[in-house]
């Protein structure tokens, strides 16, 4: 395959001019490099290397200006607005970036087109006065505002330009219309030969360079294009280069060159639909897989999206050893933003105190892992113990030695939203993290510290020389603006191996083996987007570019690739995934319904395979140490809840009570189920402990009432955490257990009045007692916690508090066996049954006596009884005597002997899934 670099020089070699005394112009600098690449094949003897420019270079060559980026075109431009705005009507720098940024863009369009912004802006104004117009004859303030900024834009625009010429300098835009002024005299004075290569859609400052110099007999254009896109009048990929070569004036008065016919060559092409992104890479990997040296130097990847290329990096096969990236990574992926991104939200969100979440992103971060060490785990353990939400710099900077002191003062030390005091303080970070990625030799962080190094500094200097960033916050919104723009360019030799490129990149470079990821819908080509003040129909009017003329861009560089290629490989996303449609790109449809004879056209879908998975329940055999555990746990007594663990899943009794290993503890920022329990759990022990052995009685109750909201706030100060309990979730749920506490006291009250006589027995009484198994060669024990035990009309009654809702049908027992076996539907029975045998074993029951639950989300049904069916009718019997006892022990001692049996290993339980109705 000959490149069409290569054609043009051959052609050139055999002119009048010498090849080192033309200029030669291309669209990229990376297409330059390509050029002296072919230069050097081509030429059999030694010559002086022409000069080669950019068009962007070539522009600032002949406006003699410097050219000036968007961050500094930006802050130039609050500069003049300032000046040009009235105090009390001017915005802050932060509002004013909001709009300022697509104003740029604008002027940029403006200048490129060479478009008179006078009656241009005038024009827009009128658009604007009669898209707001206004039914009453007096407009509002705030439209007369809004109109007065519309008309104030040529104002802007001159002033701006105006203080940027006066140095020297302009955004792209300006030098563009500065270079098109200055065409002429550039090309008096520059009497030698210019090479155009490889161009496409040229804007209006473009066009008259290129017109002046042909003219002149100073250029010669080379367009790349096929002559079956330029035949057909509505090919999308032809309609620039038509539109010069017939409206030119040079090309009516002299014959264009032929176009060649390379894409009616024999190509093959796979049409490959991937589900998702990241599919698309690994496959990408599997095409790349087998393919020699000489085979991959030819061979160019397009990215549609920049997203993907870490999954491709890492989708590469071994054997790929040369690779040349041309695209940059973007900065704001790298792996240290995310610490920044960190403090800024903290310095931004911080009141008295900073805000846990924030504290513990910034000590808990990878980059500081290696300098904070322990200390971070030790404050984060602290944090969650002790359940703080909000933390002083004080005391965050005492959990740390005074070795880190500088490290921590320069995260947490407030900066009263100073932004100079804040940039220095990142400034302090950068040089931390810089010592402890010198001393781990790791190159690729510190390369992305340097990019933030540099960035910050900037920060800081145009802070230093405007001051219109006022706030922590401010500075953030412009972070983000300028982060989300750099890359980091990765260094490699340009024309070995592999080369991965974006669209853009791959202007007036060929390739025999061509891959393009993303051919979707909405990514290539872009499709609509909107990112300016200037309507559609005033952009027609004008000729200003619309996202017609930019589809038009992407469908010449998709068409262009393909001329020369032999094997071209189409990948696109299948799937619908968030803002992507699924829908393959309309290039792909194109190619289908054009078929070009030569062509063979394969259309595969892929789907990754995805090997069965079969679920193999987990087993652990119990070993002496496992034994002697258990015999502790039996010496130390068996728990209810732990019993319901084993009953749910003999794994998690395992996790649980052999090895120990529990839920870490967390922040409770709003208040858990579990903490309401114990809070309205310890309030009523509060109340009640003190009337053991005695009845109760209405003035008891009404005095328990007056006192229920200062015992509620009491126990959520020492249970849950000081931090107010006025605002949001924990309001709600502070006011329910309030409720909680009310509602049982009336109904304690109701029972009174119905004639009840009710007398407190026991209150959360700690009870450990002997459970005799004679099988055992240890002794066991049962321990528990019962809420309360009281005497109804005389008959004992065992109670359970749930804050959770409990029916009737939870305390209902058919088949003894199935109490130790379903948890579901037995685990409430399960435990009332066991205080009683409790409490019995202890004997300080009498019996026949009650067990149940009373529930406080379902207070209405009352005191629920535990009640055994009679098998085989509907008759119920709740009171517990011995033999119901008896009965229960019995099953109680066969899941402890299955416990503490040798033979028996803890198997996992198949967790059950229902998938409910529809």
């Amino acid at each position: 395959m000959e490149s069409f670099i290569r054609e043009v020089l051959q052609k050139l070699k055999n002119s009048d001019t010498p090849l080192s005394e033309i200029t030669f112009i291309l669209p990229s600098k990376r297409a330059g490099s390509y050029l002296l690449k072919e230069l050097s094949s081509i030429s059999d003897k030694n010559i002086f290397s022409p000069t080669i420019y950019s068009i962007e270079e070539f522009t600032e060559v002949i406006s003699n200006l410097e050219t000036v980026d968007n961050t500094i075109s930006l802050f130039e431009f609050y500069e003049v607005y300032k000046d040009l705005t009235d105090k009390e009507n001017r915005e802050d720098f932060e509002t004013f970036i909001s709009w300022a940024q697509s104003l740029i863009h604008d002027f940029n369009e403006i200048d490129r087109y060479l478009i008179d912004y006078k009656p241009f802006f005038n024009y827009l104004s009128g658009i604007q006065d009669i898209n707001h117009w206004y039914l009453k004859q007096d407009k509002t303030e705030l439209i007369k505002r809004y109109l007065a900024f519309w008309k104030n834009l040529p104002d802007y625009y001159e002033a701006l330009s105006s203080r940027l010429l006066s140095r020297n300098q302009g955004y792209q835009g300006l030098i563009y219309r500065k270079a098109a002024h200055n065409i002429k005299d550039y090309a008096t004075v520059k009497r030698q030969k210019h090479v155009f290569i490889g161009f496409n859609a040229l804007n209006a400052s473009e066009q008259l360079i290129i017109q002046e110099l042909l003219e002149a007999e100073l250029a010669e254009v080379h367009w790349d294009l096929d002559q079956i896109f330029y035949s057909d009048p509505d090919h999308g990929a032809s309609i620039f280069i038509r539109d010069y070569l017939k409206n030119w004036k040079y090309y009516q008065d002299h014959s264009s060159n032929e176009f060649p016919r390379n894409f009616e060559k024999e190509k093959q092409i796979e049409l490959i639909g991937v589900p998702k992104n990241i599919g698309q890479a690994k496959y990408l990997g599997e095409i790349l897989t087998g393919m020699t040296s000489s085979q991959l130097e030819n061979t160019a990847i397009v990215l549609g999206e920049e997203e993907l290329l870490l999954p491709v990096l890492n989708s590469l096969p071994g054997e790929i050893k040369e690779l040349n990236i041309t695209m940059g990574f973007p900065v704001k992926n790298a792996p240290i933003n995310s610490l920044f991104e960190s403090l800024f939200h903290l310095h931004i969100n911080k009141t008295e105190a900073y805000y846990y979440k924030d504290v513990i992103s910034i000590i808990n971060h990878p980059s500081f892992n290696p300098i904070l060490l322990k200390h971070a785990e030790d404050l984060i353990i602290k944090i969650n113990s002790e359940n703080l939400v909000y933390l002083e710099p004080g005391k965050i900077k005492a959990a740390f030695p005074k070795e880190m002191k500088d490290l921590m003062e320069a995260c947490f030390d407030p900066k009263d939203d100073s932004v100079s005091l804040f940039i220095n303080a990142i400034q302090k970070i950068i040089q931390h993290l810089k010592i402890q990625l010198k001393e781990d030799e790791d190159k690729i962080g510190l390369e992305f510290l340097y990019h933030f190094h540099v960035l910050f500094n900037k920060l800081k200097n145009l802070n230093e020389k405007y001051t219109h960033l006022k706030t922590i916050k401010s500075l953030y919104g412009f972070y983000r603006e300028l982060v989300s723009t750099e890359t980091l360019d990765f260094q490699g030799r340009p024309f070995q191996g592999l080369q991965l490129m974006g669209m853009l990149e791959s202007r007036a470079l060929d390739f025999e083996t061509v891959i393009i990821t993303s051919l979707n819908e909405g990514v290539l080509p872009a499709g609509k987007s909107d990112n300016s003040f200037i309507p559609y129909d005033l952009k027609q009017e004008y000729k200003l570019p619309t996202y017609r003329e930019k589809d038009a861009v992407y469908t010449y560089h998709f068409y262009r690739l393909l001329q020369r290629a032999k094997n071209v490989y189409l990948l696109y996303n299948t799937e619908a995934d968030g803002l992507n449609s699924g829908e393959k790109s309309r290039f792909i449809t194109q190619l289908e319904i054009e078929n070009q004879p030569a062509h063979q056209l394969r259309k595969l879908l892929i789907s990754p395979e995805v090997p069965g998975v079969t679920k193999n329940l987990k087993e652990i055999k119990k070993t002496p140490e496992i034994m002697e555990r258990l015999r502790s746990l039996a010496n130390s007594g068996f728990s209810p809840s732990a019993l319901t663990t084993y009953i749910r899943n003999p794994l998690d009794f395992y996790h649980q009570y052999v090895l120990g290993v529990r839920d870490q503890d967390e922040v409770e920022e709003t208040v858990a189920f579990n903490t309401l329990g114990t809070v309205v759990h310890n309030a009523l022990e509060n109340l009640y402990k003190p009337l053991e052995g005695k009845l109760i009685t209405e003035e008891v109750i009404q005095d328990f009432i007056k006192r229920a909201d200062l015992e509620i706030i009491k126990e959520f100060s020492e249970t849950y955490s000081k931090i107010p309990l006025e605002k949001g979730k924990n309001l709600l749920i502070f006011e329910v257990a309030k409720r909680y506490l009310h509602n049982f006291l009336k109904f304690e009250s109701k029972r009174i009045k119905e004639g009840e006589e009710i007398k407190i027995l026991q209150i959360e009484n700690d009870l450990k007692v002997e459970l005799p198994i004679e099988k055992l060669p240890f002794s066991v024990y049962l321990r528990g916690k019962v809420d309360r035990l009281e005497s109804t009309n005389g008959t004992p009654r065992i109670i359970d508090y749930k804050t959770g809702k409990v029916e009737s049908k939870n305390l209902n027992v058919t088949e003894w066996e199935e109490i130790t076996k379903d948890y579901d539907n037995y685990s409430k029975s399960f435990q009332v049954l066991t205080y009683a045998s409790l409490i019995a074993l202890e004997k300080g029951l009498k019996f026949p006596a009650e067990a149940g639950i009373i529930s406080f989300k379902n207070l209405k049904s009352g005191f629920l009884k535990f009640e055994k069916k009679k098998a085989g009718t509907r008759q119920k019997d709740s009171l517990i005597t011995e033999e119901t006892l008896q009965m229960f022990q019995h099953e109680l001692k066969s899941l402890i002997m299955e416990i503490c049996d040798v033979e028996i290993p803890f198997v996992e339980k198949e967790i059950k899934k229902n998938y409910g109705s529809f």
